[in-house]
């Protein structure tokens, strides 16, 4: 597809997937709006932080998921859509399911609603690997069974199938991406790689969660990139489409890995307040990406030793930053 000139609105724009998003497709010739939260400061995550010349061709709007005139104003004279927009942290969805619910599944909604009154080319609505759950098998596919184990997956999980009803119900052209475990710069202090690699700079011990579990870690300009070839492909309509690797690696070794790649042996603990309930925890995500290497021709270019590399540089220069925030663990 030729992005140049076409009118694309990023839900969650300002966040860590959204911003290299907004950044890709205004580098392809696109024409950008960028829906983000609202916030008393008049700040745009990190979009603020994007070539000059590049922010000043978006279309910046403030709004709420939650409020159903916004997004359609939002949606309005736009070919393609992509949301992004989501209540993401799984620690907090604990504390407020009502919230997550809220944002993920009425946000949801709203904006199926405002692409099917527009009548959008195409919609790229964005899910977790956490829907799935602990592994039943591995590596997951797209027919592995759904399974709630937190308010958040529970909210996404809703949110996908309110993404199928659409296309079943009234064939809105949506296609679901389904990332595994996205890092890269940008990304929350509350996620585990910016957790250990913050620690690993400034502190003697780290201090985590679970050990034992394993993830598929996919680098963002791989993500980013399956989710332009989601928006560009016809096959891709009505289809939910993985997003991973199909390499897994324990907590427990990324640490290690991440000590190497720092030049840094470092002492791990343990803190109870960091581990999921147990019933809770995903123990395993390990991907299978067939479909996306199919159907997008789609396939991770940058492997997890080059990525984390590519990452602790960006947080080397932007340490200062993390150290400000509070880390929480989320896996």
């Amino acid at each position: 597809m030729n992005w140049e000139g076409r009118n694309v609105l990023v839900t969650g724009a300002g966040g860590f997937i959204g911003s290299h998003l907004v950044e890709l497709l205004a580098r392809r010739g696109a024409r950008v709006r960028a829906l983000v939260r609202y916030n008393s400061r008049g700040t745009f995550g990190w979009l603020n932080d994007l070539d000059p010349d590049l922010y000043r061709t978006l279309d910046i709007v403030q709004g709420d998921l939650r409020d159903a005139e916004t997004v359609t104003r939002a949606v309005h004279r736009n070919d393609l859509v992509f949301h992004l927009g989501a209540m993401i942290s799984i620690p907090y969805s604990y504390v407020s399911p009502t919230e997550t619910v809220a944002v993920n599944v009425t946000g949801t909604l709203n904006v199926l609603n405002a692409c099917r009154f527009h009548g959008i080319e195409k919609l790229v609505h964005t899910s977790t690997s956490e829907t799935y759950g602990t592994a039943r098998s591995v590596p997951i596919d797209e027919s592995h069974p759904l399974q709630a184990q937190s308010p958040y997956s529970a909210s996404k999980i809703g949110a996908d199938k309110l993404a199928e009803s659409f296309h079943r119900s009234f064939d809105l052209p949506v296609t679901t991406v389904r990332p595994f475990n996205t890092y890269g710069p940008r990304q929350s202090a509350r996620a585990l790689i910016p957790t250990v690699m913050v620690q690993m700079l400034t502190m003697p011990v780290i201090k985590l969660g679970s050990l034992t579990p394993t993830r598929d870690f996919t680098y963002v300009s791989d993500t980013v990139q399956g989710m332009l070839a989601a928006a560009e492909a016809p096959a891709a309509v009505g289809k939910e489409i993985n997003l991973g690797t199909g390499r897994e690696i324990s907590v427990g070794d990324l640490v290690r890995l991440i000590s190497l790649i720092c030049d840094k042996p470092v002492e791990t603990q343990q803190q109870l307040e960091r581990v999921r309930p147990e019933k809770s925890e995903v123990n395993r995500l390990l991907s299978d990406n067939t479909l996306a290497r199919k159907l997008l021709g789609w396939q991770p270019e940058v492997d997890l030793e080059q990525g984390l590399r590519k990452t602790l540089d960006w947080f080397r220069r932007h340490l200062s930053e993390y150290q400000r925030a509070q880390i929480d663990y989320v896996i």
